[in-house]
């Protein structure tokens, strides 16, 4: 398996390519189980980021990241839900089409969560921006729940993300185009 070398926080690790399309492999970045460079992620994002009240992620990837900034600040996370479940009452949505995934998703936050929101600076994180569809269903939830947006940050801008100005990350990463 081919893979992409590259140093995150002080720490280095070796991420598969996997293909997305018959013309195009992503550097899998996977922070699940891999405590050591969350912690340290989430440590370096924190020197960043500007004041924030609160902090939303979409499930899943981004959860340990928003676990982790959440225990080192101190702040609560909130999680922008791929499916309504039952305890939620009354839930706004938002509709998603990432490029990790085949097929349009909608993101869900209870009206509980939403009022936490409300009228308070939240920081978006997320592990990797790459066509920014994910991050824009966040900053929908942010709007509908009458937050508002501190900053929006992740680990990784993978492509033209990394060309942005309007987002905060620790490292580039680049897409490995092929014929």
């Amino acid at each position: 398996m081919k893979t992409y070398k590259i140093s995150i926080a002080g720490l280095t690790r070796e991420l598969p390519l996997c293909a997305v399309s018959d013309k195009l492999d992503i550097a899998a970045f996977i922070m699940f189980s891999d405590v050591e460079i969350t912690e340290a992620c989430a440590r370096e994002l924190l020197k960043k980021v500007p004041e924030f009240d609160v902090i939303l992620t979409a499930e899943s990837k981004g959860i340990p990241l928003a676990y982790e900034t959440a225990r080192q600040s101190g702040k609560k996370y909130y999680v922008g839900r791929k499916g309504v479940k039952v305890y939620m009452t009354d839930p706004i949505s938002v509709n998603v089409r990432s490029i990790t995934t085949d097929h349009d998703q909608t993101l869900y936050l209870s009206q509980e969560d939403a009022s936490q929101l409300k009228d308070r600076r939240v920081l978006i994180l997320d592990d990797v921006i790459s066509t920014g569809e994910s991050l824009t269903a966040l900053e929908k939830l942010v709007e509908k729940a009458g937050g508002i947006i501190a900053a929006k940050a992740a680990v990784l801008a993978e492509g033209g993300a990394a060309d942005r100005s309007d987002i905060v990350f620790l490292e580039k990463l680049p897409l490995f185009p092929h014929d």
